[in-house]
């Protein structure tokens, strides 16, 4: 996600630094691990001696991190602070000229906002990726803040049409379980699986096979088994998708995504698309995934299919099946026409820059 973000403003010719705060009382020679694999990630695409590292305590950086990262007075310079996690001190977002806080939760964001569990640092301007954010009719609260509306980025340039094998599966990469939410005086279950356990029948309904690769630890061998005996595979994540590269492996090898998305996307109505699917439809994947709300942009029958429920979702994958080829090019298409990197991130710094 955050890397997309990245490689739209260097796609636009930004020097761009990657800013990350540090864990108070990490050991140095964790943090020097740490930072020695984000640097290898990252050397692929032009970012590795792009690291910004600071303590929000304001501790000086250990000895064995010199040399190889910049510090938070070298990021300070920068002309603008695109704030992806918004948990960002206030001492330390007015260090920067300009900044815009990035919304990757819609709706849920303002809600614990409201709720007084988040507190954010007080920024220039707001983004957010939910189109209904900020909208009188939402429902949704503001919080006394004027909200931009941005789709999300995939870089282009770094994803391309791919072509896969036979028996590839529909995919998707997730963490099962995510806890509750309280929302309008009733507490849910707001986790993936609740969401996917009205598909478990699913793969019994269609003539693709269905995989779900799951960050380790969050389903046990009895969890997994219930899965698998309903006719669907289970990886782990952290063996087919645990760098960028094998992200990008595993994306552009599968036939296509089906997922579902968190409850509260769909009480919520927030038009909510993942970082994860366009980088489906950016490789010329069709993705199937469920329907968080009316949407501008989002089709239901051309490239990305949105299902309400089990019968939508199988005639959806077997409609994705009997057009497949063209259902390709309408998903790269879609990528390139509403998500593309260096138009999103153009779009978010003439706001920001304003």
């Amino acid at each position: 996600m955050f890397l997309n973000w990245a490689l739209g403003l260097q796609e636009l010719g930004c020097n761009v630094l990657w800013l990350e705060p540090l864990p108070e009382g990490a050991s140095p020679a964790k943090l020097l691990a740490n930072l020695l694999t984000l640097k290898r990630n990252l050397t692929k695409f032009g970012l590795a001696d792009s690291i910004a590292l600071f303590f929000e305590s304001g501790a000086q950086l250990p000895e064995e991190l010199d040399g190889l990262c910049m510090n938070l007075d070298a990021a300070a310079e920068a002309d603008v602070l695109l704030d992806l996690q918004y948990a960002l001190s206030e001492k330390v977002v007015t260090r920067f000229a300009r900044s815009a806080l990035v919304d990757l939760d819609p709706g849920l964001l303002q809600i614990w906002m409201s709720q007084h569990k988040f507190a954010t640092a007080r920024h220039d301007i707001y983004f957010s990726i939910g189109e209904t954010v900020g909208k009188p009719k939402s429902g949704l609260p503001d919080c006394e803040i004027t909200w931009h509306y941005t789709p999300p980025p995939v870089s282009l340039e770094h994803w391309s049409s791919t072509k896969v094998a036979p028996d590839a599966r529909y995919t998707t990469v997730a963490h099962w379980y995510y806890g509750e939410m309280e929302w309008n005086g009733e507490t849910f279950n707001n986790d993936k699986r609740t969401s996917f356990y009205d598909y478990l029948s699913l793969p019994g309904l269609v003539s693709a096979g269905l995989e779900i690769a799951l960050c380790s630890g969050d389903a046990d061998d009895q969890e997994k088994l219930l899965w698998e005996q309903n006719g669907w595979k289970i990886q782990d994540a952290w063996e087919v998708a645990s760098t960028p590269n094998d992200y990008q492996y595993y994306i552009e090898h599968s036939r296509g995504e089906f997922s579902c998305a968190k409850p509260s996307c769909m009480r919520l109505q927030n038009a909510w698309v993942s970082d994860r699917t366009l980088c489906y439809l950016a490789s010329g994947k069709p993705a199937i995934v469920q329907h968080t709300g009316p949407s501008r942009i989002l089709p239901n029958a051309a490239g990305m299919f949105r299902f309400c429920d089990l019968k939508e979702a199988a005639t959806a994958i077997e409609k994705v099946e009997s057009d497949y080829e063209n259902q390709c090019r309408l998903a790269r298409a879609l990528a390139e026409q509403h998500f593309d990197a260096k138009k999103v991130v153009a779009g978010v710094l003439e706001k920001a820059l304003a």
